[in-house]
């Protein structure tokens, strides 16, 4: 791969004017920035949950305020790795001037990577997939006829052609949808959902959605294949799905003019580090501050897994205790009433640092396996081999066990999965005869009526000409695109106003 093109500045509806232009004097891609920054989807995320759920307190975290620290991680890692890049000389086609357009899609990147996320958290993706399996067994087919026609996979090419027997009536949706649609709300994923709101359903002048650049579209694609290639081991960049089926021209699009042809872009390495060190950090930090752990216990745990490390790494491990306590005492040696909690927040920042340096280092490391599109093979991130990457596991798991299975997150799940069910179940019965000849129930038709216009014409778009199997597929998209734009507060209010609840 090469920077020339990973930089891309192209978008996908060609903008003709110029930096400086009619005074402009903004990049590429910091005209995305603002794009972002003043997009409704992206004001959506200060309503939705990071872990804990939303509540009355200024210090617990919400998809913005996650999204921002990313982002500022994500420049943080820009700056770093570009510099490092160009003081060891590990690329003479590395520009000076690449170090400003990497830390611009970078920043953008942060902002961007969870703004495809359903409400109430990771645990809306569990519960879209959970859904889907149980009942697209359930539901028959509406439509007869249609005839065989050709669907084509990732590159144009023809391939799984929708048989006249599976176009056919008395079939439930799993034996009429094609492998890949099935699969792709079998394993429905907010990064999936996010590159297809920014590239389509941001409706504000055409269907190119925020119509941004293709370097950063390809920044936010951290697993750039299908749901028929995902796999449990192997390969990093197949771990989830990357685009779906309805997506796949405008994915291979990027790809194409990226060069990087199924490979991950480069950027994709370091948006995945920002938000490890954001979220494991943060998960800690807001642990503390709800109760669910005490410093003490934190420093107890940390200690105990460090105890099965390997040993050539126990010596630089300690340096996180030992950086702990030595906080604490600092706290309390200033008489601060909240020592423990102030000794959590200071070490925290300082193992972001810690992490962005070991980040850094990690992809210099590994440029040329990283420009060649082979780190990752074994499922590596940039933590790979450090110090760092055992602090990263140890505060996963503390988080785990003290914070995701507390009372207030379970609670929120058991709340979140009535919420999913009962809003999937109402829009995917009226999707499903929307745009078919049979006539929708008066309640159906209200049901449509509640989904965004925006929505609805991004679907008519696409759906012109399209097999009635394929016209299916994206009318349950149209149901994913529409849960997944609520915010929290709003799919709990609709709920309770469509069950009548008071």
């Amino acid at each position: 791969m090469e920077w020339e093109k990973l930089l891309c500045a192209d978008r996908i509806r060609p903008n003709y004017s110029k930096p400086g232009g009619s005074g402009d004097m903004r990049t590429e891609y910091e005209k995305d920035y603002h794009r972002i920054i003043g997009s409704a989807s992206f004001r959506r995320l200060q309503d939705k949950t990071q872990v804990f759920p939303l509540d009355n307190s200024d210090f617990i975290r919400t998809r913005l305020t996650h999204s921002l620290e990313v982002s500022s991680f994500c420049k943080s890692l820009g700056q770093n790795i570009s510099q490092k890049i160009l003081n060891e000389k590990k690329d003479e086609s590395f520009l000076p001037e690449y170090q400003g357009y990497i830390c611009d899609i970078l920043q953008c990147a942060g902002l961007l990577h969870d703004i495809g996320n359903p409400p109430f958290g990771h645990f809306g993706e569990t519960a879209i997939q959970d859904w889907f399996r149980e009942h697209l067994p359930e539901i028959p087919f509406p439509e007869a006829g249609g005839g065989p026609k050709s669907v084509s996979d990732g590159e144009g090419k023809a391939s799984n052609p929708v048989s006249p027997e599976k176009a056919g009536t008395g079939r439930t949706l799993d034996k009429v949808l094609e492998p890949q649609m099935l699969e792709d709300f079998y394993h429905f994923e907010g990064n999936t959902q996010a590159f297809r709101l920014v590239t389509k359903l941001h409706y504000l002048v055409d269907t190119n959605g925020m119509n941004l650049t293709k370097a950063l579209l390809g920044t936010i694609i951290k697993y750039p294949g299908s749901s028929l290639e995902i796999r449990k081991t192997g390969h990093i960049k197949y771990k989830k799905m990357g685009y779906f089926y309805g997506d796949r021209e405008v994915f291979w699009e990027v790809q194409k003019s990226l060069g990087t042809n199924g490979n991950r872009h480069p950027l994709a390495f370091v948006l995945e580090a920002a938000d490890d060190i954001a979220y494991k950090t943060a998960d800690i930090e807001d642990a503390v501050k709800k109760g669910c752990i005490s410093y003490y216990r934190l420093l107890e745990e940390l200690k105990l897994y460090g105890e099965h490390i390997p040993e050539e790494k126990r010596r630089d491990y300690g340096k996180y205790t030992e950086s702990l306590e030595h906080k604490y005492e600092r706290a309390r040696k200033r008489g601060l009433q909240q020592a423990e909690m102030n000794a959590v927040q200071n070490w925290c920042v300082s193992v972001q640092g810690w992490m962005i340096n070991d980040a850094t280092s990690c992809f210099v490391d590994h440029y040329e396996e990283i420009m060649d599109g082979s780190y990752g093979s074994r499922g590596e991130d940039l933590f790979h081999g450090t110090t760092g990457h055992y602090l990263m596991e140890a505060l996963g798991d503390i988080a785990f066990r003290y914070a995701f299975c507390s009372k207030a997150i379970l609670k929120l799940e058991i709340a979140a999965q009535s919420i999913f069910d009962f809003l999937l179940e109402k829009f995917v019965d009226a999707a499903v005869n929307y745009d078919t000849d049979r006539k929708l129930t008066a309640v159906q038709e209200k049901m449509m009526a509640l989904v965004s216009d925006n929505y609805k014409a991004v679907y008519r778009h696409f759906s012109e000409g399209k097999s009635p199997v394929e016209k299916l597929y994206l009318r349950l998209l149209l149901v994913t695109d529409t849960v997944c734009g609520m915010t929290d507060s709003y799919a709990k209010r609709l709920y309770q106003e469509l069950k009548g609840i008071d």
